[in-house]
């Protein structure tokens, strides 16, 4: 997927925990887990203005785009000539 949620770096930027964040934006610990891992496949709006509200930020603080191909390679094949 070319977007990629940042939320682990703007977490251990404001010094947050999982547990606490998830109390205030009320959602379990599980689902915002699934956002920190990158593990998401989508993300509600309400979900989004919450977490903006609580880390003091803005969407593209969280949201960043990254292109599945560069100079006609995808991001698989450069790791892996990078693990070679």
């Amino acid at each position: 997927m070319s977007i990629i949620f940042r939320l682990d770096r703007m977490m251990a930027d404001r010094k947050i925990s999982l547990t606490e964040l998830a109390k205030r934006i009320d959602l379990t610990n599980a689902n915002l887990s699934i956002l920190k891992t990158g593990k998401a496949r989508a993300v509600r709006l309400i979900t989004l203005d919450a977490l903006c509200r609580e880390l003091n930020c803005q969407p593209g603080d969280l949201l960043e785009y990254v292109p599945d191909k560069i100079h006609g390679e995808t991001l698989n094949e450069i790791k892996e000539k990078n693990d070679e």
